[in-house]
C-alpha cells in the first residue's frame, strides 16, 4: 500500500495522463473513423476498460497480448494495461500462428484480444481471458474492449503501480534468431517521451495522423504518446496505403506525419502525389530504417517548406536514440542526428574502446530509456549489457561534432571475398541512378566469393527497360569493384514487414541458390 506522500509523488504514465486531462479535458485526444474522443472521454473510457480487466480475471503483472491493427479499442487496451499494472505485449498483426503462438507462450500471456477478423489465427492459445478489442459484441463475445469503454465499471489507477513496474513488453524483429522480448518499464518510457518532445519539437497544437502500426515501438512511443502527453490530436489509421495517406493529409489538413523511407518512397511515387496538396503538412519525420539520400534530396526539393526530422533507434530503447533536426539536414542529410535528452551514445571497438572520429565500430547507448531485461532470457540480457552499455547491434561512426552516421546492421555488413562492404553504400549508389525506385542490397552464398553482393531493384514507371547491365555499369563508375553488385534482380515490389521495414532476410532465402551454378 503506497503512502500518501508516495502517491503525490509517483510519475507513471497514467500520472502524466491524468496531466493531460487536466489541462485540455474538451480537446480531441484521438480520432478513428467516425469515432472521436476527448481527453476526458477518453481517460474515463480508459477507467471502464481497466474495470472490465479486473472483473475477468487479471491482476497486476499478468501479460495481455494484443493481435489488432490500429484503432481507438487498440489505445484503449493500452491505457488500460497501465492504468491497472498489466504488461502489454504488442503483437505483430501480419504474424502467422505458429509466430503469435511463440509470443503469447513465451511471454506467458494470461489474455490475448484481437481483432474479430484476425481472431481465428490465435484460438486455442494457452490464454485463460480471450477477448475482442473491437466488433465483438456483435459476434457475441462478452469480453470486448470498446463495449467495455461505454459500460464497464470505473476503476482507479492500481495501488501497486510505481515507475519501476514493467509496463509492456516488446519483442524484437527476430531476423537471425528468436524474437527477445523487451521489458520497459513506466520509468523508460517516461524518459523516452521527454527526450522525444524535446528532440522533435512535439507540440500541443499537432494535429498528426498515426499511419503505421501501433504494434511497433515507433508510431506508439515516438508519436502517439508523447502527442497525447503533450495534448495534442492524432487520428489514427489502420494501413499507410500511400493514396489514403496523401487524401487524408489533404482534406484533414495534418501537420506531422510519421513514416519509414519505404512510405515515402511510396507518396513520392504515387500517381496522386501533388506538393500543392500537401501545404499544411509541417513536420516529417522518418526512421525505422535507413533513408536513401537521393530519396530525401527529392523530398526536401519538392516539399521545400516542410520539416525533415531523422529519428534512429531501436525498440529496446523506447526506441528514440538519436534525431538529426531540420535545421542540421542540409549540412549532414546522411546522418543520423545526435544524442537526445536521455541518451549516451559511442562508437566502440570489440574491447569496449572508443573508435576515433570517422572510424567504424559498434554503436552502444547508456540511458534510463533502456530495456531492464529481456523476458526470461538472462543470457542474451547480459550479453546486451557486457561491460555496462548496451549493445546496439549496429555499425556507425561519429564524426568530429559528434554526429551519427549509421552504416548498417552488423548482420547486414557483406563480406565478399574477404572485404566487408557496406549494403547501404551501394544501396545509395543504385538510388542516384533515374531508373531506381527501390533497392535492397544484401549478401548471397557465392562458391567464390563466400558472400556475393546481390541488389533487389524495383524500377520507376516509364523506366520499364532498364536492363541489369545497365545499373551494374552506372554503379562501376561510383564504386570499387568489390562493392559493384554481381547481380541485380528486377523486383515488382520488396518485401516489408507492416510497419515498413525492408525485410532483407527474406530476398535472403528467397534466392538463397542464386550463385549456385556459378
Amino acid at each position: 500500500m503506497q503512502s500518501e506522500q508516495q502517491r503525490a509523488l509517483r510519475n507513471t504514465i497514467p500520472d502524466a495522463m491524468a496531466r493531460a486531462v487536466r489541462r485540455s479535458p474538451g480537446k480531441t485526444a484521438i480520432r478513428f473513423g467516425e469515432r472521436s474522443w476527448t481527453f476526458r472521454q477518453l481517460d474515463d473510457a480508459t477507467a471502464r476498460v481497466a474495470g472490465a480487466l479486473a472483473q475477468w480475471g487479471l491482476r497486476p503483472g499478468d501479460r495481455v497480448a494484443a493481435f489488432g491493427k490500429n484503432s481507438d479499442a487498440y489505445v484503449l487496451l493500452w491505457l488500460a494495461c497501465l492504468r491497472s499494472s498489466l504488461i502489454h505485449v504488442p503483437v505483430n498483426f501480419s504474424m502467422t500462428r505458429a509466430e503469435a503462438e511463440y509470443i503469447v507462450t513465451q511471454s506467458g500471456a494470461s489474455a490475448i484480444f484481437t481483432d474479430p477478423a484476425l481472431a481465428e489465427r490465435v484460438d486455442g492459445l494457452p490464454c485463460k481471458v480471450r477477448g475482442t478489442l473491437h466488433g465483438g459484441a456483435a459476434h457475441a463475445n462478452p469480453r470486448d474492449i470498446l463495449a467495455a469503454a461505454a459500460d464497464g465499471p470505473p476503476a482507479p489507477v492500481s495501488d501497486a503501480l510505481a515507475e519501476t513496474t514493467p509496463a509492456q513488453i516488446l519483442y524484437t524483429s527476430g531476423t537471425t534468431s528468436a524474437p527477445k522480448g523487451a521489458v520497459l518499464t513506466h520509468r523508460a518510457l517516461l524518459a523516452e517521451y521527454v527526450s522525444t518532445i524535446a528532440a522533435c519539437d512535439i507540440r500541443a497544437s499537432d494535429y498528426s495522423l498515426a499511419a503505421l502500426p501501433l504494434y511497433h515501438s515507433a508510431q506508439m512511443h515516438v508519436f502517439l504518446m508523447p502527442l497525447l502527453l503533450c495534448g495534442g490530436t492524432t487520428l489514427i489509421a489502420d494501413s499507410p496505403e500511400a493514396g489514403y495517406c496523401l487524401r487524408t493529409i489533404h482534406a484533414e489538413r495534418i501537420t506531422s506525419f510519421f513514416a519509414p523511407p519505404t512510405v515515402w518512397i511510396a507518396l513520392l511515387r504515387h500517381a496522386e502525389f501533388d506538393p500543392g496538396r500537401l501545404g499544411s503538412l509541417t513536420k516529417a519525420y522518418y526512421g525505422a530504417s535507413i533513408m536513401p539520400v537521393p530519396v530525401l534530396l527529392e523530398l526536401q526539393q519538392k516539399l521545400p517548406a516542410l520539416r525533415f526530422y531523422n529519428c534512429y533507434g531501436q525498440s529496446e530503447i523506447g526506441p528514440l536514440a538519436t534525431v538529426l533536426g531540420p535545421d542540421e539536414h542540409a549540412a549532414r542529410p546522411a546522418s543520423a542526428g545526435r544524442p537526445v535528452l536521455n541518451v549516451e551514445t559511442r562508437i566502440v571497438d570489440e574491447t569496449l574502446q572508443d573508435m576515433p572520429p570517422g572510424e567504424l565500430g559498434e554503436i552502444v547507448h547508456r540511458s534510463p530509456q533502456l530495456l531492464t531485461h529481456y523476458w526470461d532470457k538472462p543470457e542474451q540480457t547480459a550479453e546486451a549489457f557486457a561491460g555496462g552499455w548496451f549493445h546496439s547491434g549496429d555499425l556507425g561512426y561519429l564524426d568530429a561534432e559528434g554526429y551519427l552516421y549509421v552504416v548498417d546492421r552488423i548482420k547486414d555488413v557483406i563480406n565478399s571475398g574477404g572485404v566487408l562492404v557496406s549494403s547501404r553504400e551501394v544501396e545509395e549508389c543504385l538510388y542516384t541512378h533515374a531508373a531506381v525506385a527501390e533497392a535492397a542490397v544484401f549478401a548471397l552464398p557465392h562458391p567464390k566469393w563466400v558472400e556475393a553482393v546481390t541488389a533487389c531493384v524495383v524500377r520507376k514507371r516509364g523506366h520499364e527497360t532498364a536492363t541489369e547491365d545497365e545499373l551494374i555499369a552506372h554503379a562501376r563508375q561510383a564504386l570499387a569493384p568489390f562493392k559493384v553488385p554481381k547481380r541485380i534482380v528486377f523486383v515488382a515490389d520488396l518485401p516489408r514487414n507492416t510497419a515498413g521495414k525492408l525485410l532483407k532476410r527474406q530476398l535472403r532465402e528467397d534466392y538463397a541458390q542464386l550463385f549456385g551454378a556459378d
